[in-house]
């Protein structure tokens, strides 16, 4: 359990090869086919909770391929080995005595009890105190079965979407064209998204457009751009409903897999910019590259071996003053020239 929680795939994958993993056509199909399945189901969710049934359907997809993978290792026992792991013990503490609390309610039993390494239980794979605050009996029998009742499982996720902030009004964003020589500065390296936010009147007079090459929509909304695989790779704008993903599980790539899984389960397009084949840093490698940017000067943060928020504005700051195109992307060319800088930099 503890080297599974240092290696989550939405941090040490490149937004390429995690990307098809998570929404590949197999996914795609298997997601159509669960939503013409569950229509009737579906449909009174949307009207109950205000989220698109396309939604439900995409993390019933990306948390356990639509209930067929639930997870096989022990909760209790998984909680409690994460307890005593120095990095998030008091997080997986709580989550340790709130799995007791469900089984203390009745909701299921021990040797029923089984989930992720984390922790994470049922068919949207809740942590216990997520279960606690936010899941539903739907089918009204008294026990909330997110494990054996895909009606209790969606329902609990619509509930837990609608509480994190779901706006129905609008989508989660799309996947957008950029212009030549479009200024890589104006895309956010913020998980959040937050840190460059203009209207979609802005982002037109800036020269985007849909993946279709048609001008964005005419509606007054704020919108972020992300590049996940750099200015080279597809380019997303993204809305609120996109951080209210965030909220579920705070990683880019997972937050774009759903959106885009969402709307291919709709019946939307495959992307339309090919995503980019290259091999993911290592561990060791980011601890390299962030150690040099903190020798040059552009990394103040932890040296911790993720690429985070913090290690993206270092990153830009760095591409900046290089002259290179400044949209926070991480590979292997870049950790070389910061090496050579870093080494450049020495005292003889």
């Amino acid at each position: 359990m503890i080297e599974l929680d240092r290696r989550q795939p939405e941090f040490t994958q490149t937004f390429g090869r995690y990307f098809r993993g998570v929404v590949s056509a197999d996914r795609v199909r298997s997601g159509r086919a669960a939503f013409r399945s569950n229509r009737k189901l579906l449909s009174a969710l949307e009207a109950d909770y205000g989220v698109p049934a396309r939604f439900l359907v995409a993390f019933w997809g990306l948390e356990t391929n639509y209930g067929q993978f639930l997870g096989y290792f022990p909760v209790i026992g998984a909680l409690s080995t994460l307890a005593f792991d120095g990095r998030r013990s008091e997080f997986f503490r709580s989550e340790l005595f709130d799995a007791l609390l469900i089984l203390d309610h009745g909701h299921t039993t021990p040797q029923n009890m089984k989930g992720s390494w984390a922790g994470a239980i049922g068919q949207t794979q809740f942590m216990p105190s997520t279960f606690l605050k936010h899941a539903v009996d739907r089918t009204g029998d008294g026990h909330i079965d997110v494990w054996g009742s895909a009606a209790d499982a969606l329902a609990s996720g619509a509930n837990y979407l609608r509480n994190l902030g779901w706006n129905r009004s609008y989508t989660w964003g799309r996947e957008v064209l950029l212009p030549r020589k479009f200024d890589a500065r104006l895309a956010s390296v913020d998980t959040s998204a937050r840190d460059v936010v203009k209207s979609l009147s802005d982002w037109s007079a800036l020269g985007l457009k849909t993946a279709a090459k048609a001008p964005l929509p005419n509606v007054n909304i704020e919108a972020a751009l992300v590049l996940p695989a750099g200015i080279s790779g597809p380019a997303f704008l993204v809305y609120d409903n996109y951080r209210v993903i965030l909220k579920w599980n705070r990683a880019t790539f997972y937050a774009l897999a759903i959106g885009h899984l969402a709307d291919r389960i709709a019946g939307g397009p495959a992307l339309v910019t090919p995503l980019p084949d290259e091999p993911p840093l290592s561990r060791d490698e980011v601890i390299a590259l962030q150690s040099g940017l903190s020798q040059l000067g552009f990394l103040r943060g932890e040296i911790d071996g993720v690429i985070g928020s913090e290690s993206r504005a270092a990153v830009r700051a760095y591409q900046i003053e290089s002259a290179l195109p400044a949209d926070g992307y991480a590979n292997r060319a870049l950790l070389d020239r910061v090496k050579r800088s870093a080494g450049a930099a020495e005292p003889t």
